[in-house]
């Protein structure tokens, strides 16, 4: 499992996006390629996913090998110098190898999950009459979940505090990533993303689904109040 999260874990992240990949011909492209050079990294594959809750990640095992997303509801809501803070922050997640970490544990976090679910519904636990032990079904089907939040919970908020603070710098405006952090977290409590809990810790911000409230104790993101003083800080002192 940690062999392959670690040469396929960016694709099993774009694949479960739906995402498509686009080239020099689309706006999101061009606004990478620019951040790219300012941050002297290598130029990353970009994707688009279709799902409309604004969000990015980026993902892979190193800078060569990098890629970077965002879903058609983040390219509409936001505006082109927003949309460059948010990349930025990913491309900051790049530059500090932090992508293979965050990417092998939502993969093995995923995976835990889905094992679990097909444990329980194949009848996980069987007694010695061979019928399924629904304690012990039960017990996989939440444990499962719950060492994948584990995996998630492993991966230090701190992480997020240094991609804002470099991506704010990539970018040369912290307030760009700033405004658009709360316009992400104002819509995402608007619209769900259709994407395992597991993978969480790969977005810009946490997204809204149906395991919100039970993944809360694992949030591998900062509160929203403390990311925007962080950047405000940065402003206020570039402005000196």
């Amino acid at each position: 499992m940690n062999l392959g999260a670690y040469f396929f874990s960016d694709r099993i992240a774009i694949v479960t996006m739906r995402a498509r990949e686009v080239g020099p011909d689309h706006m999101l492209y061009g606004i990478v390629a620019e951040l790219a050079r300012r941050a002297k990294l290598p130029m990353p594959r970009v994707y688009v996913s279709p799902m409309q809750a604004p969000n990015a990640f980026a993902t892979g095992r190193n800078p060569q090998h990098a890629a970077v997303c965002a879903t058609e509801g983040l390219i509409e809501m936001l505006e082109p110098h927003e949309i460059a803070g948010v990349m930025a922050h990913e491309m900051a997640h790049v530059k500090h190898r932090d992508i293979l970490i965050t990417s092998i544990a939502a993969t093995i976090g995923a995976a835990v999950s889905v094992l679990a679910q097909m444990m329980f519904f194949s009848g996980g636990g069987r007694g010695r009459d061979g019928e399924g032990h629904p304690l012990a079904g039960l017990l996989v089907l939440i444990l499962g979940p719950l060492a994948a939040g584990l995996i998630q919970a492993a991966i230090s908020r701190s992480r997020e505090f240094n991609a804002d603070s470099e991506g704010a710098q990539i970018v040369g405006d912290p307030m760009a990533l700033a405004t658009a952090l709360e316009k992400i977290h104002r819509l995402n409590h608007r619209i769900p993303t259709d994407v395992s809990p597991a993978f969480n810790s790969l977005f810009i911000a946490e997204p809204t689904n149906l395991w919100r409230s039970a993944a809360a104790m694992f949030q591998t993101h900062p509160p929203l109040e403390a990311r925007l003083v962080n950047l405000i800080g940065r402003a206020s002192t570039a402005a000196m």
